[in-house]
């Protein structure tokens, strides 16, 4: 009989310190096989020049490297359905166990459930940990135990219950416990149907500097450095979210640290309301009689509307990957205010481009910028493409970056008239929801 391992399943923690999951598999006392598998019921959904794919690849490479390096051992990587993965390791290795960290999104639930079920018909363990928040599922609820659907008294309870000597443990990880391997499977881009993308994910920002002067950076858009670039890295573990949240109360920053908050919230939200997916989270704006016009759709997903700003953030978010905090409220409000495009829509652009994508938090900011999800503006807050540029970017730095042709004559004309849009809003919302 081939000696006893435990498995640690990488997902979104892909980092070699600081990991609740990795931690336990390294203290389970059997040799440990660290793997991940890039599933194609995700991948297959993706272009071929996926920048999240290539940094995920990247981000595995160098922690092989590391693995090899520091150890001897390694990191297999696959490519097929966990499900044939498990049945296939099922074959050839005696597992004790299965260690992983939690995922909170509906297909991650689902899949699972269904291999705790396949390794129980194994007598193997199927344990997951909780890594990548300080407070998950229902930790933070009302004194009821209703969930918080308004972020301001989650906060609070949120640093009510919040003990850095028990929330910010930092797992220090002994590299001995895993198994002696150097030569586990691995796979090309090119093997699984990518290349590498010409887009990449920037290093995050979190230096005194930024943490200390966030306030008075974090809304304008031309500030080359007012914003971490965190998203990305906290999607997919390459940090540590408690280390995060460490820093933020080292350098004092409330602001900083809320913002971290504010991930948690629409994750629990997601948690506890799946449904807000794929429908409204208060159900009257679902019978909103969405205008829903593809050409006016496309003008806007290629930065054509005419207004500055909107397309400034457009052209921003194509050409890299990211767009700024501020302006995703200005282009959400606009598609779905001034153009009456359903917010699904949108979100679904947002999903495909953004390199921090994190199903909670765009589905919940994209239901916040429509009025129809939790904690929302409420319907007849409709921003003013004009002024907003007076206050976040009154200068034009921002816009001249990303619309160097706004003086051309090759710009196009505003698409719609603001005054006659925000009235059809007003309108059609009303019609709906009352």
């Amino acid at each position: 009989m081939p000696a006893k391992i435990t498995i640690f399943w990488f997902r979104r923690d892909l980092r070699l310190e600081d990991n609740v999951g990795l931690y336990q598999a390294l203290s389970s006392g059997f040799p440990v096989l660290p793997l991940f598998i890039f599933d194609p019921e995700i991948l297959d959904k993706l272009p071929e020049d996926d920048a999240r794919v290539s940094f995920i690849y990247q981000q595995l490479q160098s922690m092989r490297e590391q693995l090899q390096e520091k150890t001897g051992s390694s990191l297999a990587l696959y490519h097929a359905r966990p499900k044939d993965i498990f049945a296939k390791l099922l074959e050839t290795y005696a597992i004790q166990h299965v260690f992983t960290n939690h995922d909170y999104e509906p297909y991650a639930k689902e899949r699972d459930a269904d291999i705790s079920k396949v390794l129980a018909k194994q007598n193997i363990g199927f344990k997951t940990f909780k890594d990548q928040v300080i407070f998950e599922k229902d930790e933070v609820v009302k004194d009821d135990g209703k969930p918080y659907v308004v972020y301001t008294p989650f906060k609070n309870k949120w640093k009510e219950r919040f003990n850095p000597a028990t929330d910010l443990v930092d797992y220090q990880l002994d590299f001995s416990g895993f198994l002696k391997d150097a030569a586990l499977p691995n796979i090309t881009l090119g093997e699984m149907g990518f290349q590498e993308a010409s887009i990449q994910v920037p290093e995050y920002i979190v230096t005194k500097d930024l943490i200390e002067n966030y306030e008075a950076t974090r809304n304008f858009p031309a500030k080359r450095n007012g914003t971490s670039r965190l998203g990305p890295h906290l999607r997919f573990g390459t940090v540590s979210i408690r280390q995060m949240v460490k820093k933020a109360i080292q350098e004092e920053n409330e602001v900083f640290w809320n913002e971290l908050i504010w991930r948690e919230f629409f994750m629990q939200i997601l948690w506890h309301f799946p449904h807000t997916v794929n429908h409204a989270f208060k159900p009257k704006y679902d019978r909103i009689q969405w205008r829903n016009n593809p050409d006016e759709f496309e003008k806007w997903k290629k930065g054509e509307t005419g207004y500055a700003l909107v397309d400034a953030g457009m052209r921003e978010l194509n050409q890299t990957g990211f767009m700024h905090n501020r302006v995703r409220m200005l282009v959400a409000s606009f598609l779905c205010k001034h153009l009456l495009i359903d917010w699904r829509w949108g979100e679904a652009y947002f999903a495909e481009k953004l390199l921090d994508f994190e199903l909670a938090s765009n589905v919940g900011n994209w239901q916040w910028a429509a009025g129809s999800g939790v904690d929302a503006a409420p319907y007849f807050r409709i921003f003013n493409p004009m002024t907003q540029i007076d206050k976040f970017d009154k200068q034009k730095a921002y816009i001249n970056t990303w619309v160097p042709d706004l003086q051309e004559l090759t710009y196009p004309p505003k698409m719609v008239d603001h005054k006659m849009a925000r009235e059809r809003c007003l309108l059609t919302y009303k019609e709906a929801v009352s």
